[in-house]
């Protein structure tokens, strides 16, 4: 389960079995956990997060996205 970021309370990731699916990221805090597509960016499942958290877990998936997409070809490239 490769980590890309640790932003604040967040930690991005995806799991190694994932390669199989367009390209996204995974994001949790506490007991929550939330998938994101790439591109475009959008959410897919809001795992427990309010409307607030997810706009700014977004943000940082926008801000983030080159490493993010750099991240996921390197790994699942291997």
């Amino acid at each position: 389960m490769p980590t890309i970021l640790r932003i604040g309370p967040y930690r991005f990731f995806f799991f190694s079995s994932d390669g199989h699916e367009p390209l996204h990221v995974h994001v949790e805090r506490d007991d929550m956990a939330a998938k994101f597509w790439i591109d475009p960016i959008r959410l897919h499942d809001s795992g427990g997060f309010n409307r607030s958290e997810l706009v700014r877990i977004q943000q940082v998936i926008e801000e983030n996205q080159s490493k993010i997409v750099e991240a996921w070809h390197e790994f699942f490239q291997q």
